[in-house]
């Protein structure tokens, strides 16, 4: 890493800092813990919902322990032994390795798992790496993506399918060349059916099976994008009950936060989607949950740090800068249950989520109830940071969701899988980021798992495994309902 003379500075302990960086330094951290005016200032542009004093107490403790590694001293009352000593955060704000672009537009759709985008603009944690994030809600994902592509988002949290639809110009969009930063969340999805169908008894795969096969007309399900993530839970879940997502069911699009009202109303019959919205249909008593997604496949990959590749080609440092940013919020969130119980507060507020705090809070801990009378604590909860795990944009990640465009026609053709990835996934940025903050790096950018259906995907034969399951629709086009 290159820095400037006045970026070196920046490693000498506090007491020798320069002017200019001591006064930043005080701006961004008060000796005494509160919140720095700079970050009220941030928080009121932002409008979210006050917090009560435990709550600020909370973040206070991570924004004064991020300052206190920027300037390579520990906090007297919280100790971080897993942490190995990093580089000087501040380095980042001057210098040639400074951010070329300071002000980002960060797009977010109302989901639990864009916590790690809210708290790093709301919290405090870009300012010290030269940012300022603006965050922008959207309705819909393809809003999102029309925005992203048209350059009036900068960056955003996105689903894996995409981003890697829109760079191989499927999907209703033109190819453009995009680019997945880091990792945002693991698990934590769901797929949900109606009450009308729990009263029924269809309440697991096989009434649900039976249901399908035998019924007048075909139920409808509903997902949030035609390449998403969503979409390709519940068709993986259907599929590996021998239920044919495109023959055997109808499947809709429709907003995240529009799926409970439409099961309310009986125009659906079921959703696979991100919380709260699983979380929320039972607490109206609408709907149950069926299946979590992390029931598919744990600790699977969900949301991305998502922008274009003429972004990061532009703006490189930038780039850089905004997935330390969010690391370091992923890494509060992460670091405890009072932090997640903080931060589910600040994102049920009204320009975030914009959903009830008993919606959201349950399932962001970990403890699940189903709707059937079925309550656990669940050992592959929504993770952010997972110590890094959940943040590499690995290789095998991007390759395992291009394998199941293929798998149901999306993709008429095997794409290059290995020239594609490399080409969509920053690892190399992401390693750079991750290390200056001395947050672990595997040796690999590939990792295997073992799904829900016995099947094991490690990476190495993307065309083979897409070939390997009995229900696809690999030898039709492109799924004209989509």
């Amino acid at each position: 890493m290159r820095c400037g003379r006045q970026s070196r500075r920046c490693h000498r302990p506090a007491a020798r800092i320069s002017t200019r960086n001591r006064v930043h330094c005080r701006r961004s951290i008060h000796a005494d813990g509160r919140l720095s005016a700079a970050l009220a200032n941030t928080s009121d542009r932002s409008r979210h919902a006050p917090f009560s004093r435990w709550h600020m107490a909370c973040f206070r403790v991570g924004i004064t322990n991020l300052a206190h590694r920027a300037t390579g001293k520990r906090p007297s009352s919280m100790t971080d032994p897993l942490s190995p000593p990093r580089h000087d955060a501040l380095t980042w704000v001057a210098g040639s390795d400074a951010p070329e672009k300071s002000s980002i537009n960060l797009g977010f759709l109302p989901l639990t798992d864009a916590a790690s985008l809210i708290v790093a603009a709301t919290q405090g944690f870009a300012q010290p790496f030269g940012l300022t994030l603006n965050l922008q809600r959207q309705n819909s994902w393809s809003a999102l993506r029309d925005k992203l592509i048209g350059g009036e988002l900068d960056a955003a949290h996105g689903l894996y399918g995409l981003i890697y639809a829109v760079h191989l110009g499927i999907g209703g969009s033109p190819a453009v060349d995009m680019a997945v930063l880091m990792g945002l969340a693991q698990n934590g999805q769901s797929i949900n059916l109606s009450a009308p169908l729990k009263a029924a008894g269809v309440t697991d795969a096989e009434p649900l099976r039976a249901s399908v096969r035998h019924s007048g007309a075909r139920l409808t399900l509903a997902h949030t994008f035609p390449t998403g993530t969503h979409a390709l839970w519940l068709y993986y879940w259907l599929a590996a009950h021998g239920i044919d997502p495109l023959r055997d069911v109808k499947t809709l699009v429709l907003p995240p936060s529009q799926m409970v009202a439409h099961l309310r109303a009986g125009r659906i019959d079921g959703f696979c989607a991100g919380e709260p919205w699983g979380a929320q249909a039972i607490t109206e008593g609408v709907g149950f949950t069926l299946a979590t997604s992390q029931s598919i496949w744990p600790d699977h990959p969900e949301k991305v740090l998502g922008c274009t590749r003429a972004f990061v080609e532009e703006y490189p440092n930038t780039a850089r800068a905004l997935v330390m940013a969010v690391l370091e919020a992923s890494r509060f969130i992460d670091q405890s249950q009072e932090n997640r119980r903080s931060t589910a507060q600040l994102i049920a507020g009204r320009d975030y989520v914009d959903a009830p705090l008993a919606a959201i809070e349950s399932r962001f801990l970990g403890l699940y109830q189903d709707g059937l009378g079925n309550v656990w604590q669940d050992e592959h909860p929504l993770r952010f940071f997972g110590e890094g795990a959940a943040n590499l944009p690995y290789l095998s990640d991007g390759l395992w969701f291009m394998t199941q465009l293929r798998r149901w026609g999306l993709l008429r053709e095997d794409p290059d899988y290995l020239q594609v990835a490399n080409q969509v996934q920053q690892i190399e940025l992401y390693r750079q980021a991750a290390g200056a903050l001395g947050i672990a790096l595997p040796d690999t950018a590939m990792r295997s798992a073992t799904l829900m259906d016995g099947k094991h995907w490690d990476g190495s034969d993307p065309a083979t495994y897409a070939r390997s399951f009995a229900l696809h629709a690999m030898a039709s086009p492109a799924m004209a309902a989509l």
